[in-house]
């Protein structure tokens, strides 16, 4: 099937960093169709050529788990072109319109990988060109949106010009092998169901860690911070997908219809509730991997008197009939302990133990990791077997564990290659609705305005740590300890 995409930013970190690889890691193992086209969108007064050869230094720049060969990246540059676009003339929109024209493309994919305050003007500009047929497809990426009215009034100009079936916001998380696992696990499999529920799972911990900074992209992440960050857009579409309902079908909207649900479930805090429920942080100087690092007020672009929280914790809670009374613990940060990103199902205990007490955690527990590795692991208890003591009832702890990389080797793909493929392919499960982002935005905004309205400032955590004490007490009060603690 031909095809085109066009990568809007396109000489930007977002492009030669993730979207590049992802569509050269496809070309070369035969996922993409050999037939397609990219063109590289910017402003930058540059040609073809000198794009490739850009390209090229930067690839050299990234580390690959595959060694790939320079027959392999010539035969990609045949695909690209490059197009120099000042994004904010509406009149020069035709040049794209022009160079589409010149293929024979199926379906043509407009990448937005730029900052959202372009997104209106650009899909104003190719809708007026005429790019905004059946055929073509947008993609957005995140942030979109500072608050809820401005996500509203982007999605309100991009719908103006495309349908909401064009429409693809993009959530890479979503496009991670682990994610896809928890779908199967849970709706391909009888095993879990009956357990998946309020009887049987104490509270569920969903975490997005990493131990870089806010590194030179201050300024940016002040503006912004962990909230609006990871939690409106990440980690609350992990709790979707772990707290909804089986969809009728695998079909786009049936499974976001679901996810929808858990989002309009979620209990909203009142302002007065917020500093019961949530706690923000930020880092200050630490040690990291045995380096000095900053705190986060000496970071570059960051004013001195900065109240941006870089960690937040969260208490959530679904009030429906399967999860009423389950404690869901959110947390994001940077600056911690490790860079990391799982999903923990604690279950309760078992009613009455004829064993001796087991090793900590008491809890059988599964672990859907998502990074640094793509893995599922599953916590059991077993009798202790050795001949100092066989007559010991104690248990202990034995994991039965599932590595992709393991089980698929190179087969594996990265999350933003899936996703460019299911866009390509037309398909829409993996991408977010706008009335989801709406609702999301509505359960965030309450925590928002109570922290406009409270001027007190974060606590402060030592970079390195896992965040502030305070976060260890907000799930204690539940009689849990996180992940790493127990």
């Amino acid at each position: 099937m031909a095809f085109d995409i066009i990568l809007f930013g396109g000489k930007g970190d977002l492009s030669w960093r993730k979207l590049m690889p992802a569509l050269f890691q496809a070309h070369r193992h035969g996922a993409l169709p050999s037939d397609g086209r990219i063109l590289a969108v910017s402003r930058d007064e540059t040609d073809t050529l000198h794009y490739q050869q850009w390209l090229e230094d930067k690839f050299k720049q990234l580390s690959w788990d595959e060694d790939y060969t320079e027959i392999q990246f010539t035969a990609f540059l045949q695909c690209i072109e490059y197009l120099s676009l000042d994004l904010t003339e509406t009149a020069h929109y035709h040049r794209v319109a022009d160079w589409v024209a010149t293929g024979t493309a199926e379906s043509v994919t407009l990448y937005l990988a730029t900052t959202p305050q372009l997104f209106t003007g650009i899909c104003e500009g190719l809708a007026k060109v005429g790019l905004n047929h059946a055929g073509v497809r947008v993609v957005l990426e995140k942030p979109l949106g500072h608050d809820l009215e401005s996500a509203r009034a982007i999605n309100k100009a991009v719908s103006g010009c495309f349908a909401e079936n064009q429409i693809f916001r993009i959530d890479h998380y979503l496009g991670k092998q682990s994610v896809q696992n928890l779908l199967a696990l849970r709706f391909g499999n009888c095993l879990f169901e009956p357990l998946w529920r309020r009887e049987a799972v104490q509270n569920v911990q969903i975490t997005i860690a990493e131990d870089l900074g806010v590194e030179q992209r201050g300024g940016y992440y002040d503006q912004s911070g962990a909230l609006r960050d990871m939690v409106q857009n990440h980690l609350l579409q992990l709790l979707c997908i772990v707290a909804m309902e089986p969809p009728a079908s695998d079909d786009a909207d049936a499974i976001r219809d679901e996810k929808l649900k858990v989002l309009r479930s979620l209990r909203v805090y009142k302002d007065h509730e917020v500093n019961q429920y949530v706690v923000r942080g930020q880092y200050r100087e630490g040690i990291i991997e045995g380096v000095k690092v900053p705190g986060y007020l000496d970071e570059s672009g960051v004013p001195n008197n900065s109240n941006t929280e870089t960690y937040v914790a969260i208490r959530a809670e679904i009030d429906n009939w399967r999860w009423a009374g389950v404690p869901f613990f959110l947390r994001t940060g940077k600056r911690l302990a490790k860079k990391s990103a799982e999903i923990v199902i604690n279950f309760k205990a078992v009613p009455h133990s004829i064993f001796g007490m087991p090793m900590q955690p008491a809890n059988n527990r599964l672990v859907i990791s998502l990074q640094p590795e793509d893995k599922i692991e599953l916590q059991l208890f077993a009798k202790i077997s050795n001949r100092e003591q066989l007559d010991s009832n104690r248990l202990t702890a034995v994991n039965l564990d599932l590595n992709f990389k393991d089980a698929y080797g190179n087969q594996t793909i990265d999350a933003y290659e899936r996703l460019l493929l299911m866009v390509i392919a037309g398909r829409l499960d993996l991408f977010v609705r706008f009335d989801e982002q709406q609702a999301a935005w509505n359960w965030v905004m309450p925590i928002l305005n109570a922290w406009e309205n409270n001027t007190t400032a974060p606590r402060s955590y030592v970079a390195g740590t896992w965040g502030p004490p305070a976060a260890s007490a907000l799930v204690a009060r539940d009689n849990a300890s996180w992940a790493e603690e127990s």
